[in-house]
């Protein structure tokens, strides 16, 4: 096999309590193809300041084939981005999944899937995006030095998710620097208790118990300062039926969980709010990184 065409689902991580270590994949994806070459890269589909070896998609790729020991040479062509940029749905997990995924199908799966999920998450820094845009559904993932595991969660179809966009974004970085050094024992032991509990809620569509695990204590308070209009939205969200909002990894998305769909009643209060914000309602991408 000489070319392959991937699609990549878009991700939430942390989902309140599940700092760093957990996130759902969603039916929002960016489609890519590669192509072996006989040198070099070409990279198509975008501004050519992004078409360079710096391009995570290539990185991936690259990094897997210096693995197993084979000509990096690709043809990379960038057909849909479905899935915004910095806007906390995992666009940089997409890029990096798919030139690993495509370098391990393209060479004859020399690799298993912890290691593409040890490599892609290297890259990334934490698997919270990695996991789930891997093997879809809702995963928690662990990372030890150099060994990364991923375990992947049904998600009850009781549950309704809707993703709330505004027109500014927020890097992972500057979210990051909001952040602490060291967090109080209250708070670390407040996340553990609920995360141990966050995939049984989701699992069973637990309503109840989703209220609970869902809520955070060491990253939300801190990052809310980068949000504009935030607590607006939020009680937008609740005043149509939210059972939880959270912020979707670093942001500026947010994400709402609830019994019914409430994304067009929310959308006709929110539409004259400032920082067009726009709900959308996402089914769960059951199957995460694919061939198509």
């Amino acid at each position: 096999m000489d070319k392959i065409k991937v699609k990549v689902p878009a991700t939430s991580a942390n989902l309140g309590s599940g700092f760093d270590c957990v996130g759902i994949a969603y039916e929002l994806y960016n489609v890519f193809e590669f192509e072996k070459i006989d040198t070099g890269l070409e990279i198509l589909g975008c501004e050519p300041k992004y078409a360079t070896e710096e391009n995570l998609a290539y990185v991936a790729y690259r990094t897997v084939c210096k693995r197993i020991g084979v000509n990096p040479s690709v043809r990379i062509t960038i057909l849909e981005t479905n899935v915004p940029n910095s806007r906390g749905l995992g666009s940089s997990a997409t890029f990096i999944c798919a030139g690993a995924f495509a370098a391990y199908r393209l060479h004859e799966n020399a690799l298993s899937h912890e290691d593409v999920l040890e490599i892609c998450t290297e890259i990334e820094g934490h698997p919270d995006n990695i996991a789930p845009a891997l093997y879809g559904s809702l995963c928690s993932a662990v990372m030890e030095k150099e060994f990364t595991k991923a375990v992947k969660f049904n998600v009850s179809e009781k549950i309704h998710f809707t993703v709330l966009i505004p027109d500014f974004q927020v890097k992972t970085e500057d979210a990051r620097h909001q952040l602490p050094e060291f967090v109080e024992r209250n708070d670390a032991v407040y996340n553990m208790s609920r995360v141990a509990l966050l995939p049984y809620a989701f699992e069973n569509g637990d309503f109840d118990l989703l209220r609970i695990v869902t809520k955070d204590r060491i990253h939300q308070k801190y990052r809310k300062k980068l949000f504009k209009n935030i607590d607006d939205i939020k009680k937008a969200a609740y005043s149509c039926g939210a059972e939880s909002f959270v912020i979707s990894g670093a942001g500026s998305t947010c994400l709402c969980m609830s019994q019914k769909p409430i994304a067009n009643d929310l959308n006709k209060i929110i539409k004259n709010m400032p920082n067009g914000w726009i709900a959308t309602e996402l089914k769960i991408s059951k199957d995460g990184t694919k061939e198509v």
